[in-house]
């Protein structure tokens, strides 16, 4: 988080409504796609489909790729930048579109801490596909609207389809980019985030927590009775280690993550001593403790710390960030089984495999080419794990870059059901 210090260590916090992004360079798309994400795919498709001249879209494409569009500002509702053009002065060109009000964002944060998986993978700078369609987020064609100060009436002129290409670039590094032109900064959003996620903990643990037996401290102290009545019988060990508290960044303080993943080791570890008497991360490979550990942690990837985490876990295992990045994700699916079914291929038995097929028809789902223990269609997949569950994975339509999304379950139908938000 970005601060200052003010006068006799006082700390001044970040405005983050405002933020600009140096010139992207120039790169080839060789699959004339300039967006790797699918929120960054309908951010570009937005554009193209209000475009009024398919020429003046592919010189603006020309134009981003040959770098001339320079740093990008954007604030709420705002995107601007000066392109370069035919003639030597830059044009200011801008791209505005509609900021969300109060219900929007209420609609839109209801939905993501409706379920724990979607706050993880927004802190992961990830827009899960069930959020897609809430409080209108993501832009529809007509949401754009160009304005640059070219001689150029086109809607829009290539100095506006260059600056929206390259915007859609920033949104693949970072989703938040979207919420600020919605109207929202980082900071504000993910301090909502936390507490809405710390009550519904909160109420959880509440809900779930047995009363406790009491013995008045007067009685416990009276040596002069008869004798003292017996302790309590110890609570009830709980079904799952507790949350470690919010440790809020301080720069007088130790480095938050650090202690959020102490607190978090030292609950697991032993809750599952007391459990079982065995320490669970003994049997646990080098790599798989690697990405056990940048699980444990909802906000991994969202800091400058964090983000060192990645790359040093993943650098000690001759890995790359994404490679722990992804690993991370089928952890938190499904645990040691879920990073076996990422990294493993293998060949099921006929029955439930063989009958997942015709399921999946039935239900009205588009087909799906087996291969082994997978299940895939354009971007949604199916994996059969050695546990009889299947587990969800989505990719950009086409792509075959495939990430784990969702809970496991039984039924491949309604693992795909609960993956599509149905």
């Amino acid at each position: 988080m970005n601060r200052a210090r003010a006068g006799h260590g006082a700390v001044a916090r970040h405005d983050d409504r405002r933020r600009s992004f140096p010139q992207v360079a120039p790169r080839e798309a060789p699959d004339g796609r300039f967006a790797a994400t699918w929120w960054g795919n309908a951010w570009v498709e937005a554009l193209e489909d209000t475009a009024l001249d398919p020429a003046r879209l592919a010189r603006g494409k020309a134009y981003a790729g040959r770098g001339h569009v320079d740093a990008i500002t954007v604030t709420p509702g705002r995107v601007v930048a000066y392109v370069h053009g035919s003639r030597p002065r830059p044009y200011r060109t801008e791209i505005r579109m509609r900021t969300l009000g109060d219900d929007g964002w209420e609609e839109f944060l209801d939905g993501a801490t409706a379920r724990p998986d979607h706050i993880a993978a927004l802190l992961d700078k990830d827009v899960p596909h069930a959020l897609e369609a809430v409080a209108g987020l993501l832009p529809a064609p007509g949401d754009l609207v160009p304005d640059c100060s070219c001689p150029d009436d086109g809607y829009p002129c290539k100095h506006a389809a260059a600056l929206c290409y390259q915007a859609a670039r920033l949104l693949d590094e970072d989703p938040f980019v979207l919420f600020l032109m919605r109207g929202r900064g980082e900071q504000e959003l993910l301090a909502e985030l936390t507490r809405r996620n710390a009550a519904r903990s909160a109420a959880e643990a509440d809900a779930a927590a047995p009363p406790m037996p009491t013995v008045p401290a007067r009685t416990a102290l009276d040596t002069a009775g008869a004798g003292l009545p017996p302790l309590p019988a110890p609570l009830p060990l709980p079904d799952r280690p507790g949350r470690p508290a919010v440790f809020p960044p301080d720069p007088a303080a130790p480095d938050p993550l650090a202690l959020d993943l102490l607190a978090t080791e030292a609950a697991a570890r032993a809750h599952a001593f007391l459990a079982t008497g065995l320490d669970p991360v003994a049997a646990l490979t080098p790599w798989q403790d690697a990405v056990r550990l940048a699980a444990a942690h909802p906000g991994s990837g969202l800091t400058a710390s964090t983000r060192a985490l990645y790359r040093d876990l993943a650098r000690a295992l001759d890995r790359t960030p994404t490679d722990l990045a992804r690993a991370v994700a089928a952890w938190r699916q499904g645990g040691a089984e879920g990073l076996a079914v990422l990294e493993e291929a293998w060949d099921p038995p006929a029955g439930p495999f063989d009958r997942a097929r015709p399921a999946l028809l039935a239900a009205g789902l588009p087909a799906f080419r087996p291969w082994r223990n997978r299940l895939s269609g354009r971007s949604l997949q199916l994996r059969l794990g050695r546990d009889g569950l299947w587990y969800g994975y989505e990719s950009d339509a086409d792509r075959e870059d495939w990430w784990p999304r969702g809970a496991p379950g039984h039924d491949p139908v309604d693992t795909l059901d609960g993956l599509l938000g149905r």
